[in-house]
């Protein structure tokens, strides 16, 4: 099968990690890098063997010798490059955020025709313990879904050693804080393993800001949120419950389970080493049987290497990604409405 021609634009966090994961698929062949940082995008062709290096993203996508493009930047730079990707026939693999709100990534979905559009919301989707935990839901055996929901904290640390990145709790680069750099990959994760069957309709949120008292642990001029609660309620009656925090005064806290009529799994999105999926059955005879059903050492390079080689595989098998745009759109939209609901202090209904 003919190795699809990428081109990666960002080598800055995430841009190494694409790179490494194409650098040992025989499916992909990276053609060129571009950085608006020179010696970043030199450094990193230099690393992995790219011949070309650009200095604008959009010189790299009017290379007629690129297929496919990774938009490895900032969120407040993405959408641009991807309808321009679009327009010049090339498929889109965009990190996440998928986009600075759902009416930018609408815009993507209706310029990308028959092209491959993903979002590496997916990526936690890729270890072992999600396909298994998608395949338990996926056999019933927890009846109809009553609650999905997670709670995970992180506690403030000493401050930092480096300079925090600048664009992460900045809405005007971000298009939002904390929800927008983990809530997309906890609610594509629970969206993902049930199946994409749950439809959001209304929200009610709360987000909060930095405590002041960790303020220097955070890039000047931050305004996003590092804490966010929301409560979704969906049209089959299944309720989405989801908090997380950062720079929290709390112990670290990561809870998740799936409650259904019949059992409810526990369950962790991040890799743990060993990891379980424990099933908590309903049995009429003895009340709740507790049994482990899935235990394992996860491949952690999944993780990153997984969406680029899912979107190098979708393009040639012609099928669609592990998560699409259609998918990272409701992701997207849940997004916008639990801003929505903690600005206006009231529940929004999801579009």
């Amino acid at each position: 099968m003919e190795p699809v021609k990428l081109g990666v634009i960002g080598c800055g966090v995430i841009g190494p990690h694409h790179l490494a994961g194409a650098a040992e698929s025989p499916l992909i062949e990276v053609v060129a890098v571009a950085d608006r940082i020179e010696e970043r995008g030199k450094a990193a062709a230099e690393k992995f063997g790219v011949s070309k290096v650009y200095l604008e993203g959009d010189d790299l996508i009017d290379d007629p010798d690129i297929e496919a493009v990774v938009l490895a930047l900032p969120a407040c730079g993405r959408g641009s490059l991807a309808l321009h990707a679009f327009s010049k026939g090339k498929h889109v693999l965009t990190e996440k955020p998928v986009g600075m709100s759902a009416a930018e990534v609408q815009q993507m979905i209706a310029a990308k025709g028959d092209l491959v559009g993903a979002c590496c919301s997916s990526r936690y989707r890729f270890p072992e313990g999600a396909e298994k935990a998608t395949e338990i839901i996926a056999s019933g055996v927890l009846g109809d879904l009553r609650e999905v929901h997670f709670r995970c904290f992180s506690p403030a640390g000493p401050p930092p050693q480096s300079p925090p990145p600048p664009w992460r709790l900045k809405k005007a680069m971000n298009g939002g804080g904390f929800l927008c750099n983990w809530g997309c990959y906890d609610l594509d994760y629970m969206l993902g393993i049930t199946g994409w069957s749950l439809k959001p309709k209304t929200v009610f949120a709360r987000t909060w800001t930095v405590s002041p008292i960790f303020e220097p642990n955070v890039a000047p001029g931050s305004d996003a949120e590092t804490h966010f609660t929301a409560l979704i309620a969906c049209e089959n009656g299944t309720t989405i419950s989801i908090e997380r925090g950062e720079y929290m005064p709390i112990r670290a806290e990561d809870s998740w389970q799936i409650i259904g009529t019949t059992g409810s799994l526990r369950l962790h999105m991040l890799p743990n080493d060993p990891k379980q999926i424990i099933l908590d059955k309903a049995v009429y005879e003895q009340g709740i049987v507790t049994e482990v059903v899935w235990e394992g050492d996860e491949d952690n390079s999944k993780v990153h290497a997984g969406p680029v080689r899912d979107f190098a595989a979708a393009i040639r098998e012609k099928r669609a990604p592990r998560t699409s745009l259609e998918q990272a759109l409701i992701v997207a939209k849940i997004t916008d409405a639990v801003y929505a609901s903690a600005a206006k202090g009231t529940s929004v209904e999801v579009e």
